[in-house]
């Protein structure tokens, strides 16, 4: 490598390095302050409820009411979706009606009144020798 060149890289380098500690301090700073506004929002919000609260008459709440408002709430995880090819999604939906078909055929031999997940009397079923996953 040539001398002007590693000079360069070093010179870049030494730069990046420079400017690394002022970006992590900026978002340091930047999350402190949402931190802060957002505290104060909930205080405001808990101070005008509060007030509300004082000036209307006060209702009895049931108890189911009152557990479930001191619950906090938390935001549901967005389902991953799967990036499967079109050939492996019909795989494993044959493999899961397969498995299905077993549960049922079980509850059948058992003599299971609870019959709420299982299929209609005249629903078609396809043999497992006849399926193209061999499963």
């Amino acid at each position: 490598m040539k001398l002007k060149n590693l000079r360069k890289k070093i010179r870049r380098l030494e730069k990046r390095l420079q400017e690394g500690p002022k970006k992590l301090a900026d978002l340091k700073r930047k999350l402190e302050q949402t931190e802060t506004a957002k505290s104060a929002k909930a205080r405001k919000k808990a101070a005008a409820r509060a007030a509300a609260k004082l000036s209307k008459p006060a209702k009895k709440k049931s108890q189911a009411q009152a557990a479930e408002a001191k619950k906090p709430r938390t935001a549901k995880k967005a389902k991953k979706k799967l990036n499967l090819s079109p050939e492996r999604r019909a795989q494993l939906a044959a493999a899961m009606k397969a498995r299905w078909a077993a549960k049922r055929a079980a509850e059948a031999k058992t003599g299971s009144s609870d019959n709420q997940h299982s299929a209609p009397p005249g629903s078609p079923q396809q043999p497992p020798e006849n399926r193209p996953d061999g499963v």
